[in-house]
């Protein structure tokens, strides 16, 4: 693909960018249709897309991605001095510290290590798609492993948990938060709970298609649905969805949760990043994005099966993509959506996809991209 093909527009010294936007694209060949977008200190300097049916305006579900909207919300409540990330969960939610779980702390919680990952009896679409039903179902379950000796990705729950201490508190949930002081404050095309009058610019998820190799890669490392792995991701009930269907059933796009369920474009994801650290006012002062984004759980992760690394609510996106500073911090999505800020370069970025990316989590051409990004970003 030419990069004649790519839409959009770059700031000077970001040709590069479009360039190996350009050959991912002709990589990626068929119906590859995505968006990428950068700012630097606050200044949007990318903002490009390609593909059949996609513009720089589309919407589509960016899965975990969701994660990093809501954990703004608990890391600004923190930041208030209205949470406190070393006390008890039950402290503030006393149903929870059921079976095992009375000790476990916020900031355990936000690090995935609290053992949570999932119900014994699994969720329909229906309870995925409501955080107050999880948080319902999740507080008399005993965890799946001694709370705090290891961690493992809460990749449908997370959300729901971290979102009920949030409404016990507040008496809000993490979506009306975040809309009030994110979301409609900075105009940002990143939803958590999508409008009916802006459905007709949501474009829906296309399942993986892999080639026979990744299929039976993907058929080699499968796990049972009432391994841990099948419970962190639903599978251990016969009516739960496939993952890549979440965004495309309505009600989760109507309910949003808060681990899973926001619809974004590109544009969104990266603004959303560049307003915690960019402007007179960034968001998240310089201590609370430092609290945030160290590193509380990294090495193998038990519901995943592969090297993860965490901070409070966010991933520690300098693990996948090593020329990012110390500090940065954000969330990937299960299609292959990535969204971060990288405070010592100033780079907030998303991207996102249409069709979900072999093998499940941030794309792997966002290596590719990242790295271009934050070369010209740092030229």
């Amino acid at each position: 693909m030419s990069s004649e093909r790519i839409q959009g527009t770059v700031a000077d010294g970001f040709e590069s960018v479009r360039e190996e936007f350009a050959a991912v694209a002709a990589d990626e060949g068929g119906d590859y249709a995505a968006q990428l977008v950068a700012h630097v200190d606050g200044e949007r300097v990318v903002d490009l897309w390609t593909g059949p049916g996609i513009t720089g305006d589309s919407l589509t579900g960016v899965f975990s991605s969701t994660k990093g909207a809501a954990h703004l919300v608990v890391a600004l409540l923190v930041q208030d001095g209205v949470l406190d990330l070393d006390e008890r969960v039950a402290h503030y939610w006393p149903e929870f510290g059921a079976a095992g779980k009375s000790g476990i702390t916020l900031r355990e919680l936000l690090a995935h290590r609290a053992g949570l990952v999932g119900a014994d009896d699994g969720f329909t679409a229906d309870e995925l798609a409501d955080d107050r039903v999880i948080a319902e179902r999740l507080a008399p379950q005993r965890p799946y492993w001694r709370p705090g000796t290891a961690f493992g990705y809460h990749a449908l729950v997370i959300g729901a948990l971290t979102g009920e201490v949030v409404r016990r508190v507040t008496g809000r949930s993490i979506q009306e938060h975040y809309e009030e002081r994110v979301r409609k404050p900075f105009e940002l095309d990143f939803y958590l709970g999508l409008p009916e009058e802006l459905e007709p610019r949501f474009l829906t998820t296309q399942p993986m298609q892999p080639t026979p190799e990744q299929l039976a890669e993907l058929e080699a490392n499968a796990t049972g649905p009432n391994s841990i792995t099948g419970i962190a991701f639903a599978r251990n009930h016969p009516e739960a969805p496939e993952l890549w269907e979440l965004p495309n059933i309505k009600v989760v796009r109507r309910l949003s949760p808060a681990s899973v369920g926001g619809v974004a474009s590109a544009r969104g994801l990266a603004g959303m990043y560049a307003a915690t650290i960019s402007g007179p006012e960034p968001l998240l002062r310089p201590e609370t994005r430092a609290e945030f984004a160290q590193i509380h759980s990294a090495g193998d992760d038990l519901a995943t099966r592969n090297r993860n690394a965490f901070g409070l609510g966010f991933a520690i996106v300098s693990d996948n993509y090593p020329v990012l500073g110390q500090g940065a911090f954000g969330h990937s999505g299960a299609a292959g959506s990535q969204a971060f800020a990288d405070p010592r370069s100033g780079l907030a970025y998303g991207y996102n996809r249409r069709r979900f990316a072999f093998p499940g989590g941030a794309a792997p051409e966002n290596v590719r991209l990242v790295r271009a990004v934050h070369a010209a970003a740092t030229a």
